[in-house]
């Protein structure tokens, strides 16, 4: 088998994350709940998890790092924390539903929405970010790369313009965390939202939201803290705020790991070998009859995402190809970003995206390669 699917989650991960989980589910009780040895080690584990993501994410304070199950319950506590009737929000096309869902169920209830379009290549205008703006504008919300084409958005130029015109700006990191430079207070992100299990190479069910220190959010989620028991209202102070419930410390010490890798291997260099893979495989697929290519391929700053179509054929029948015939596991569809695909012409059969990790290798990028030239040579015409 070979996994060209890291932009769904990574599969391919070191040994040391599974490790970790296993020994976590030997060693660490409930984090926060009592003062015994095992509570104790719990507590231990997701504070380093939480230091590990405020140094890889350029955060002030490990504090304001809250942990959630993924990027997507994240990014509801931050949107629904943060905005609400009357309030104006600005998003791009280029968006997963996990951030156009929540803004639409708030556009139900009184919120303005302005979406940005995107060009036929997956990308964006910034002057329409001030020809969007309006006197009750009240924050952006934003990928930093496109789950579809790779493609990204410019951080710093979106940060300032949220910084001139008094605008919070909630960043959805689900693709870049662990992958590009995040850095939360270069950029000025009010929020930056992160899952665990794609580049950071944490397991599922991990993720969270790192909150900067003159943001506050209205809770979401609320219940069990594990202090102030007797109040009636839910610890406004973070990071229990936002941490209803038990957390998954087994998985944290999993995504621990998985961030201590990536700082012993260098994120530039894991980066760099995903775009050298990317690179190659885009190089040997771009000529072949029939084969179109979605988004800025060509790109100097992306990820390592690339998304084609072969001829007319649906992307869904196309990939089910590849994982029977060829072993190579791809995605295909819509990748839950519809507003992209209507950018991109793709609505109607979606696409089939292969996402590279660091761990994959030359070999398999060939024989993807292999692959496609196969079925592009079956659909061309004689």
């Amino acid at each position: 088998m070979i996994y060209l699917d890291a932009a769904a989650t990574s599969f391919l991960k070191p040994p040391c994350v599974a490790q970790a989980v296993v020994d976590a589910m030997h060693t660490v009780g409930s984090p926060g709940r009592g003062a015994h040895p095992l509570t104790l080690a719990a507590s231990r584990t997701v504070w380093a998890c939480r230091e590990a993501v405020a140094e890889l994410l350029g955060a002030t304070d490990p504090a304001r790092v809250c942990f959630t199950p993924n990027s997507t319950a994240a990014l509801n506590a931050a949107i629904c924390g943060l905005y609400g009737p009357g309030d104006h929000v600005i998003t791009t096309a280029l968006e997963h539903n996990s951030v156009l869902r929540p803004l639409y169920r708030l556009e139900e209830q009184g919120l303005e929405l302005t979406i940005l379009p995107a060009d036929e290549t997956g990308n964006i205008d910034y002057e329409d970010f001030t020809r969007a703006l309006r006197p009750n504008t009240r924050g952006v919300v934003c990928t930093h790369a496109s789950n579809v084409t790779g493609n990204t958005l410019d951080l710093k130029c979106i940060g300032n313009f949220c910084r001139a015109h008094g605008l919070t700006f909630v960043v959805d990191a689900s693709q870049s965390a662990g992958v590009l430079d995040v850095n939360q207070q270069a950029v000025g992100a009010s929020v930056v939202c992160f899952t665990g299990h794609k580049g950071l190479l944490g397991p599922q069910g991990t993720g969270g939201l790192s909150v900067a220190p003159d943001v506050t959010l209205r809770p979401l989620v609320v219940g069990g803290s594990g202090v102030h028991s007797y109040d009636r209202r839910h610890p406004q102070d973070l990071p229990e705020g936002l941490e209803a419930g038990t957390l998954n410390a087994h998985g944290l010490a999993g995504l621990l790991a998985g961030i201590t890798y990536i700082k012993e291997q260098g994120r530039e260099n894991l980066y760099r070998k995903e775009m050298e893979l990317a690179r190659t495989f885009v190089n040997g697929v771009r000529d072949l009859p029939g084969v179109t290519l979605y988004g800025d391929v060509d790109a100097p700053h992306r990820t390592a995402v690339v998304s084609l179509n072969l001829g007319e054929e649906d992307a869904g029948e196309v990939a089910d190809v590849l994982a029977q015939e060829f072993g190579i596991c791809t995605r295909a569809g819509a990748h839950c970003a519809p507003l992209i695909h209507e950018a991109l012409g793709t609505s109607a059969r979606g696409a089939v995206r292969f996402s590279f990790s660091h761990l994959n290798t030359p070999q398999e990028v060939a024989q993807a390669v292999d692959a496609v030239a196969d079925l592009a040579r079956r659909l061309s015409p004689i």
